[in-house]
């Protein structure tokens, strides 16, 4: 028999760290499991290599093939909400995993649930098999998981689990389709304004010179625009292609470190408009999160640690992680998220009242539902908003081409006219 090192969070969320005595790490974590403690790492004592609770235990499986990338997750939502209804259905787990294997075409998901496969039939959790394949099952989806095994009501967290990856996916749909017209229409008119810049421009500019006529200062501006686009260091029609990857190579750039995070997240909250929108929607997605792992019964610790790895927003992360210090330290949910300001009064308020009457849950899902249609309000004002503004950018730009263009014509017609 070994002796295991195990770190655990038992149920009010606090941190424990013991020793246990078990023939495999696969007993150990049975025996963590009985004494009412969540495992977070375990290994046996002397060994080397510190490993997840989740991985620990079961035999190494043969490759399933090369895969790049991730899987989707509109894949992993759809396989949530069909695996939700075979349980429901009352078939055992390890047959609808089987199912949905088979359904699946050949790519990282159908391998993954192979190997969840294999791993349950050799006698592993549900949650420890899906913990070996971060690609498609993030923290969150485990820590439900394992909170629905704990408590026998796996059927329930995963019709819970489908429902909150469904609304996050409705949400950003509607996000990204409000916004695919304006950047269509924003296309279209760069790609046609340089192109007179290049085409058009230089073709009037030889006319003027032919004729000897006296430019008036839009009409030089113009053609000085024309000639950067097309001699310019380097030449314009360059920079105007470039500008975007750039400012997307720069952004990713910069989210590769959580500093560089933090800074573009707190810089994006402030731009007007689309600031209010990303705030809300982060404000539902990190309390939809945490509502629904408190609600599956998972440590509330563990659940705000969660949650921060989760939200998608440094700026809320660090909040969370203050969060996390305080409630560790005895205090409440509210009074740190009050000081981090980083959320409106009414979401507060509404926190300390479901601290206050134990209903800390539905109260935290109730703002994420309120939140949700706020966005959905702000998205729609925000296209309704963009059209006009758009026809105006345009008009000007457009107005000021056809003036510094036909000025010159005007005065040459008169001279024309006036010699003849």
């Amino acid at each position: 028999m070994a002796t295991f090192v195990y770190e655990a969070m038992n149920q009010a969320g606090q941190e424990v760290k013991d020793e246990i005595d078990a023939i495999s790490s696969e007993e150990a974590l049975s025996k963590i499991r009985n004494l009412g403690y969540f495992p977070t790492r375990i290994r046996e004592k002397g060994g080397k290599k510190k490993t997840s609770a989740a991985a620990a235990g079961g035999k190494k499986k043969p490759s399933a093939g090369i895969t790049i990338g991730g899987v989707s997750t509109k894949a992993i939502t759809q396989f949530t909400r069909q695996l939700s209804t075979l349980q429901d259905a009352g078939l055992p787990i390890l047959r609808s995993l089987s199912i949905l294997e088979q359904q699946q075409k050949p790519g990282l998901l159908k391998n993954t649930l192979r190997a969840v496969c294999e791993d349950v039939e050799g006698g592993a959790t549900l949650s420890e098999a899906f913990a070996k394949h971060p690609k498609a099952f993030d923290r969150l989806y485990v820590n439900m998981v394992a909170a629905g095994e704990t408590g026998g009501v796996l059927d329930v967290i995963l019709v819970r689990l489908a429902e909150f990856m469904e609304k996050s996916q409705r949400l950003k749909r509607k996000v990204i389709g409000a916004m695919i017209y304006p950047c269509v229409v924003i296309l279209f008119a760069v790609s046609i304004v340089t192109a007179i810049m290049i085409v058009v421009v230089p073709k009037f500019e030889e006319i003027f010179v032919d004729f000897d006529t006296k430019l008036p200062g839009v009409t030089l501006l113009l053609i000085e625009i024309s000639r950067w686009f097309v001699e310019g260091t380097p030449p314009g029609w360059a920079v105007v292609l470039l500008s975007p990857v750039a400012a997307f190579a720069f952004f990713k750039l910069m989210k590769q470190s959580k500093g560089g995070r933090y800074v573009m997240d707190m810089v994006t909250l402030k731009i007007p408009v689309m600031g209010g929108i990303l705030e809300k929607t982060a404000v539902a997605r990190f309390t939809r999160t945490l509502g629904t792992l408190v609600t599956a019964g998972v440590p509330i610790l563990e659940a705000i640690n969660i949650t921060k790895e989760t939200s998608g927003n440094e700026v809320y992360g660090r909040a969370l992680g203050t969060i996390h210090d305080a409630i560790r330290e005895g205090d409440s949910f509210a009074n740190p998220l009050r000081a981090s300001k980083v959320c409106d009064g009414i979401v507060v308020n509404m926190i300390d009242v479901g601290e206050e009457t134990g209903d800390l849950d539905k109260m935290l899902i109730k703002i994420a539902d309120n939140y949700d249609e706020e966005v959905e309000t702000l998205v729609a004002g925000l296209v309704s908003l963009v059209e006009p503004i758009m026809v105006v950018v345009l008009g000007v730009i457009v107005g000021f081409i056809v003036i510094a263009l036909f000025l010159p014509l005007v005065s040459l017609i008169s001279s024309v006219s006036g010699g003849g």
